[in-house]
């Protein structure tokens, strides 16, 4: 009897040293499980603020966009206006007609081309320069002697862009070269 009580206590302490084996074995894959966890929460969190970053920084700069270009539908309502303007300047100087008149059309189209530059609006460059068809709309070809092929040679309505975008382009006439004959 007492070699089995011999025998009988290494089995206990066996049995716990085995109990303590597997408890350990089990906290280590347990503490291995948490690290992966862990790992896998700080790279999702990672690409989380770098996306956060990204929709702040494309909001900022459509933002920007916007205000930059807010401008843009009253100026497409204003050119035409500014057209009318220019054409009763251009209609009284061939009549010779009310020099008050005119004097008053010209200092009121001036306003208007002045309030239009203070915001960001220009006039497109058109005459004399080769024809680019970003900034300009070809409305005639005609021989020139006096312009080189592709070049505007007049400028039948005034284009403008605001900033950088084109607004309405210039409608031009462009030299196709020296007359043939």
């Amino acid at each position: 009897m007492l070699m089995a009580q011999q025998q009988e206590i290494p089995e206990n302490q066996s049995v716990e040293a085995d109990e303590q084996a597997l408890a350990e074995a089990i906290n280590a894959v347990g503490a291995q499980e948490a690290v992966a966890e862990l790992a896998a929460t700080n790279d999702r969190l990672l690409r989380l603020q770098a996306e956060m970053q990204n929709l702040r920084n494309r909001t900022s700069r459509e933002i920007a966009d916007e205000r930059r270009y807010a401008a843009l539908p009253i100026l497409r309502d204003l050119l035409p206006v500014l057209d009318n303007i220019q054409r009763a300047i251009d209609a009284a100087e061939k009549a010779g007609e009310a020099e008050n008149l005119l004097e008053g059309f010209r200092l009121v189209r001036q306003q208007l081309v002045t309030i239009l530059a203070n915001h960001g609006a220009e006039p497109i460059e058109a005459l004399g320069q080769p024809f680019d068809p970003n900034f300009h709309q070809a409305i005639l070809h005609q021989p020139s002697n006096d312009a080189p092929a592709d070049t505007v040679t007049m400028v039948t309505q005034e284009g403008y862009k605001l900033h950088d975008r084109v607004v309405r382009p210039a409608q031009v006439i462009v030299s196709s070269g020296p007359a043939q004959g």
